[in-house]
């Protein structure tokens, strides 16, 4: 399934009829059965709905960097984002691509 980026934010958890993706590097995550955590009110809810890579290759959860970009990131950044790729792979499914 390949969603835009538009269409990713109607599952950012505000509607419980929906599952809750996350996109990381452009693939997007079913993270539901972590709806602590990404479901309104969790500490990972801003990242609900949208491609978090660069906030997450920060480690931030400024809005500004809740983006799918990886531009001027820098080594270590990417190795933080390759580990939450990692993180994400094991726990939660696979269930589609970011639409370009």
């Amino acid at each position: 399934m390949d969603l835009t980026l538009q269409q990713l934010k109607q599952y950012d958890g505000t509607n419980p009829s929906k599952p809750i993706y996350l996109a990381v590097k452009g693939r997007i995550f079913d993270v539901t059965t972590g709806k602590s955590l990404y479901g309104p009110g969790g500490d990972y809810a801003m990242f609900a709905g949208k491609d978090a890579s660069r906030a997450l290759a920060k480690m931030s959860k400024d809005e500004d960097d809740i983006v799918g970009s990886l531009h001027g990131l820098s080594d270590k950044e990417m190795g933080v984002l390759n580990d939450w790729e990692k993180k994400f792979e094991a726990k939660y499914p696979i269930v589609g691509c970011v639409a370009s």
